[in-house]
C-alpha cells in the first residue's frame, strides 16, 4: 500500500501531530457528530442496561407465582436446563451419583445459590454435593447456572 496525504481545511496538508485522549483535538476542530456508539456496548455512566430475551436458548426460566410482569420475581430466583451427565455422573448428597438425562435447577433463596438435579421428567430434586454457595446478588443466578450448565452438560462423554 501507498502513502495517503492527509489534508487539512483548504486543501493544505495537515499538521503532523498525535491525537491527545481527552478529546481536545475533535472540540477545538469543532467536530460535534458523533461517529456512532461511544460504549461498544458497555456503558459507563452507572445505568444497567436493560435485560435481554434469551428465550429459546436452551434454557427456560422458571415461572415465579405473583412475579410481577416485566421485574424481579416476587420469590425465589430460579434457572432451569437440561444435561446430560459426563463420565461419573453428578454427586448428589441424599442418593449418591446421578447418570444420564437430568434436569439441572440453580435456586437462589436467601442469599445463597443450590444446585439440584432430577432423572428428566422425574418428580424427586437431588442437591449436588458441594452445589450451594452464598450469593448475595441474585441478578448473578444466570451467570452461576450457565457456568453450572457448562460443567455438568457433557453428553459426548
Amino acid at each position: 500500500m501507498g502513502e495517503q496525504a492527509v489534508t487539512g481545511a483548504g486543501g493544505t496538508p495537515a499538521p503532523e501531530r498525535t491525537p491527545d485522549a481527552t478529546g481536545e483535538d475533535a472540540a477545538a476542530a469543532g467536530d460535534t457528530t458523533a461517529a456512532g456508539p461511544a460504549s461498544a456496548g458497555m456503558t459507563a455512566d452507572g445505568r444497567q442496561p436493560e435485560p435481554a430475551d434469551v428465550s429459546g436458548a436452551g434454557m427456560s426460566a422458571d415461572a415465579v407465582p405473583g412475579a410481577p410482569t416485566g421485574g424481579a420475581p416476587a420469590g425465589p430466583a430460579a434457572r432451569t436446563a437440561d444435561v446430560t451427565a459426563g463420565p461419573g455422573g453428578v454427586m448428589t448428597d441424599e442418593v449418591g451419583v446421578v447418570t444420564g438425562e437430568l434436569t439441572l435447577r440453580t435456586e437462589h433463596a436467601d442469599g445463597r445459590v443450590t444446585l439440584r438435579v432430577q432423572y428428566k421428567d422425574a418428580d424427586e430434586w437431588y442437591a449436588v454435593t458441594g452445589g450451594s454457595a452464598p450469593l448475595a446478588d441474585p441478578a448473578a443466578v444466570d451467570a452461576v447456572h450457565t457456568i453450572a450448565v457448562g460443567l455438568l452438560n457433557r453428553p459426548e462423554g
